[in-house]
């Protein structure tokens, strides 16, 4: 496959097989330069792989600079991917200089902070790098199947006048001659394209929470997946939806991020596991908590999520569980309250933590004012959310995924910071 406009006689590396003893051309960044006297080698990466290049004599090129060179392509066992290029010509498009880490090293021994603090050379690291062809294929996948089940993706607004998940927090921006502040969610805003018709919407964003937190679980700027149904009955209706979902982004990275899942040492689990996964009420879930840890528990704390997912494990051959039915006083003022008093919300956990968070919402006009009012919020602040339920709205509900939580667990990351590109954080905002 030849890349397009100027560059259309390019052989990626991936394809050399098919140019055994032709002439071909690549191009990309210098991995690794041996000089041998008569003959150096130079690792040659692109965005498919890595491929050995072959000159004769020794050659002045650093690492990491861009280079195009053209040769025959020949069979070679010994070489990456088995073939390598017998270089005739090249040319340095590009050199580099003072590279402050070693893309060729290990990041194992790299700090997370010297990661960052370098972040748009560190992304360079093949293994690194790797974290977003799985992101991106676990981003595809989730819009891929929401589509074939009728849903409309939809893309809102990231600068609001106030937060639908309350006024804490919130970032603040100022905006011409007042303040606003960004997202927490697309909540709102879903929740009225479900009330306009389209009745099953999805949204990836970012989403932002000003929360002082220093956790390898949390960042205050993170993408959202997120989905809102209309016409269901439950919570339950949801879950079943997300086992869907799940099944085919563990699916698509099964097959399409082999070679990435193998360089972390990871897994995925099949769509058996995924069906397996145990629905806990929110006392069953304390109960079984409680007797793994030989005390009495009373929240779902991050140390709850880690026993019930060895509970998962351990009882059900599967690494997670969902946790439903919260009390009131743990869930945001739209939550829909259940028959038993408690909420027709959920948690999915996946080995270790939680990734999801969903519910049924209210939606009668009058039930959500009064529950607006008992959780200490103002009514005034939240008139354009109201009126979307004064028009008439169907039961519905939703979750959101988080992007960078789903990926740290499936590639065993021990930060969620690994799985952002540039993360947020309290101490970092740059590069």
């Amino acid at each position: 496959m030849a890349d397009a406009g100027s560059w259309g006689n390019r052989t990626l590396v991936a394809d050399l097989g098919a140019a055994r003893g032709a002439e071909v051309t690549v191009a990309g960044w210098v991995h690794r330069v041996r000089s041998l006297g008569r003959v150096s080698f130079v690792l040659l990466r692109d965005r498919s792989g890595i491929a050995q290049l072959v000159f004769p004599g020794s050659v002045d090129i650093s690492s990491e600079s861009v280079i195009t060179a053209t040769g025959t392509a020949e069979a070679n066992e010994r070489a990456p991917g088995g073939f390598e290029v017998q270089v005739q010509e090249h040319r340095v498009l590009s050199a580099a200089a003072d590279l402050p880490l070693a893309v060729n090293g290990r990041p194992e021994n790299l700090s997370l902070d010297a990661q960052l603090d370098h972040r748009m050379l560190a992304l360079r690291i093949p293994k690194l790098l790797d974290v977003f062809k799985v992101q991106a294929t676990i981003v595809e996948s989730f819009a891929r199947h929401l589509r074939g089940e009728g849903f409309t993706e939809i893309k809102t607004a990231k600068l609001i006048g106030s937060g639908t998940e309350g006024g804490t927090g919130l970032f603040a921006v100022r905006y011409f001659d007042r303040d606003v502040f960004l997202a927490q969610s697309p909540q709102l805003y879903k929740q009225a394209m479900v009330a306009a018709g389209l009745e099953r919407v999805f949204e990836v964003g970012h989403a932002y929470r000003a929360e002082k937190h220093d956790t390898p679980r949390h960042l205050n700027e993170y993408v959202s997946l997120d989905v809102e149904i209309a016409f269901i009955d439950s919570e339950h209706d949801l879950m079943d939806l997300e086992q869907r979902i799940l099944k085919t982004i563990f699916a698509a990275i099964a097959e399409r991020n082999r070679r990435e899942l193998a360089a972390w040492g990871a897994s995925v689990p099949d769509a058996e596991a995924v069906d397996a996964l145990p629905r806990l009420n929110h006392d069953q879930a304390l109960g079984v908590a409680s007797d793994r840890l030989g005390r009495r528990v009373y929240e779902v704390s991050p140390e709850v999520e880690r026993e019930l997912c060895a509970w998962a494990a351990s009882e059900h051959g599967t690494e997670g569980c969902f946790v439903y039915g919260d009390p009131r006083r743990k869930r945001p003022f739209y939550t829909h309250p259940a028959p038993d008093g408690k909420t027709m919300s959920f948690d999915l956990l996946f080995r270790g933590v939680e990734i999801t968070t969903g519910g049924r919402r209210i939606e009668q006009h009058d039930a959500l004012a009064e529950s607006i009012t008992a959780n200490g919020l103002s009514v005034e602040s939240l008139a354009d959310y109201l009126q979307v339920f004064r028009y008439g709205c169907p039961p519905h509900g939703g979750f959101a995924i988080g992007l960078e939580r789903l990926t740290q667990k499936v590639l065993g990351l021990e930060n969620v910071k690994e799985a952002s590109l540039f993360p947020r954080d309290r101490k970092r905002t740059r590069p």
